[in-house]
């Protein structure tokens, strides 16, 4: 070799290790810029640029797979004209994108005039390079530069992009995570408002028509119908339809087993139907519908009716969808039955004045929470504090009668807005049992039943329920794995020992009651575990010891000043960090 040729060759290799270093310098800074972003649209931006700074491409776009999987969508585009991008649709194995896709191996067109493949969209494109977004062996997107150029893009440039994507390929998946969990965390705080104001609507008809428009916020549906079981006819009648906004007259009856709305009914569960074509259940009462989801709602073991959703795509509907809609069905479900109990004492009012007196308790007990204890001869005070914008713990007093009172205090397993919903719906399955004045006992086995019929994995409820009942001053307790009250009598303070299955994990449960005669001065005190769990800076907790002797040595303040006491305690002990778990505590004193 001659020296010219040995240089050659030297500067051959350094070039080549100049670009190499290059390679690896943008795929290091394409990584920390993709990665400081969890806002898709952002991650694509920047990417956009610093692919921008290394080939210097005319047109540019990421694609997204969409619907059920059978075409690519733009996400993120330049240089597109307005509109295209957004209604653009590349079938999966279709064009240079498509074919990208389908193999998940890169295509570099030099001439898009001499390949079949390519979907001509934008005027004077020459030259094409789509690069598959792979991850774990997965195609879920498409990268795509385009030139005006023919031969433009190289194989190095090829190379440097097929290295860039699957940087990318794990940003955007990541990206794409934290949307579907912001979203879901958005649909539980909305589930719990629906839930709320669903709650007090007492008027069937006006129920029905909240209901329809509640769903509408939940999930963009196209058609929707709600069915009521009508037991008499043992057939579901069409209350409510609504079909691409507008409000329509549908069929009057279905039998009790006919189409996907029979089989949710008689499944007890939902039903999803990605393809109505292909499912032999399904009864065409609406020509364009493709797709269908029917939720059962149940009360008390029975169907009650049925929500059934429709749409003219196919693979509409998610298991996201299902969850959701599962929720929503159990809120109307009790919704209902308290507004046509409601309706039917108001109908028998002429007939019959006991029924209208019955419905006046009952109303209360549905409406009304206790205001004032003095009618009970207790000093109460409650207070409750959540570690997120909203928790799992709740309180509530239930009127039983002018000599009775219920109080229970409960913790739904997790925290913020899926078991702030949850708890929601068990206050509502309380205030539906509040009419048979079941003792403590009795309530519980009622709720685990109840609950137990709308389980959510992963998802159950601890609570204790007491009654007092003034006349005999009589004090029954039942606990169902909530933390052990505390009862202060004859001088001291000590735990009423009392367990029991938490609701809606084991069916056919039954539940201990203990009772106490009580008299003037003494205390019953209720109690999540976020109080006696609180630690301090130094890993202690507070416990329930130091619970006890709060009580003891301030018994003879009003339980609203107890409680302050507690809380105050707690937080001093805690140097005031932030909260780690709910703390509720609810204080009844004799008077």
């Amino acid at each position: 070799m001659n020296p010219r040729e040995s240089q050659t060759g030297t500067l051959a290799e350094n070039a080549g290790a100049e670009t190499s270093a290059e390679v690896l310098a943008t795929l290091a800074e394409i990584g920390e810029e993709v990665n400081a972003s969890l806002d898709l649209d952002e991650v694509l931006a920047r990417s956009a640029a610093l692919i921008k700074r290394h080939i210097d491409y005319e047109i540019f776009g990421v694609l997204m797979f969409e619907g059920d999987g059978s075409y690519l969508k733009h996400r993120f585009s330049i240089g597109y004209p307005p509109d295209l991008a957004a209604n653009l649709r590349i079938p999966l194995g279709q064009g240079i994108s498509g074919t990208a896709a389908a193999t998940g191996h890169p295509v570099r067109v030099g001439d898009t005039l001499h390949d079949p493949r390519y979907i001509h969209a934008v005027d004077d494109v020459r030259s094409e390079l789509a690069v598959p977004l792979m991850l774990r062996g997965k195609c879920i997107g498409v990268l795509d530069i385009q030139s005006r150029h023919p031969e433009y893009f190289t194989r190095e440039q090829q190379n440097i992009l097929t290295l860039l994507a699957s940087r990318l390929a794990v940003a955007v998946e990541n990206a794409r995570l934290f949307e579907r969990v912001r979203a879901q965390a958005e649909t539980l705080l909305l589930l719990n408002e629906v839930g709320r104001e669903t709650s007090s609507i007492l008027d069937v008809e006006e129920l029905l028509r909240r209901a329809a428009e509640q769903t509408k916020r939940v999930i963009d549906y196209q058609i929707l119908s709600i069915m009521l079981y009508d037991e008499d006819q043992k057939v579901f009648r069409h209350r409510v339809d609504v079909k691409h906004g507008q409000r329509a007259q549908g069929k009057m009856r279905a039998a009790a087993s006919e189409g996907i709305v029979g089989a949710a009914a008689t499944l007890r569960e939902p039903v999803l139907v990605p393809d109505v074509t292909a499912d032999p259940r399904y009864v065409m009462a609406n020509p364009e519908t493709r797709s269908e989801l029917a939720i059962p709602m149940m009360h008390k073991g029975r169907v009650i009716g049925v929500l059934d959703l429709e749409s003219p795509q196919l693979n509409y509907f998610t298991e996201d969808h299902v969850q959701t809609l599962s929720i929503l069905a159990a809120n109307f479900a009790v919704s209902l039955e308290n507004a046509r109990l409601y309706e039917k004492v108001a109908r028998d009012e002429a007939r019959l004045d006991r029924d209208l007196q019955a419905a006046k308790r009952i109303q209360g007990a549905l409406l009304r929470s206790v205001s004032s204890s003095e009618e009970y001869g207790l000093d109460m005070a409650a207070r409750y504090l959540s570690a997120r914008e909203l928790g799992g713990d709740l309180y509530e007093f239930l009127r039983y009668g002018p000599q009775q009172l219920g109080i229970a205090l409960g913790d739904v397993s997790g925290k913020g807005t899926a078991a702030a919903l949850y708890g929601a719906v068990a206050i509502g399955i309380m205030r539906s049992l509040a009419p048979q004045k079941l003792q403590p006992a009795e309530m519980l086995k009622q709720m685990n039943q109840i609950v137990g019929e709308r389980r959510i994995e992963g998802r159950f409820m601890t609570a204790c329920f007491a009654t007092w009942q003034k006349g005999r001053s009589k004090l029954r307790v039942a606990n169902a794995g909530q933390s052990q009250p505390l009862l202060y009598k004859d001088g001291r303070c000590g735990k009423i020992e009392l367990t029991g299955f938490p609701l809606g994990i084991f069916e056919d449960v039954t539940y201990d009651e203990w009772g106490v005669t009580l008299e003037s001065g003494d205390i019953l005190v209720f109690h999540s575990d976020g109080i006696a769990e609180t630690a301090n800076s130094e890993g202690q907790f507070f416990g329930m010891e130091r619970l006890r002797k709060i009580v003891e040595d301030h018994h003879e303040r009003t339980a609203s000043e107890l409680v302050d006491r507690v809380f105050d305690d707690v937080d001093w002990f805690s140097h005031s960090a932030p909260l780690s778990d709910d703390r509720t505590l609810v204080v009844l004193k004799v008077r």
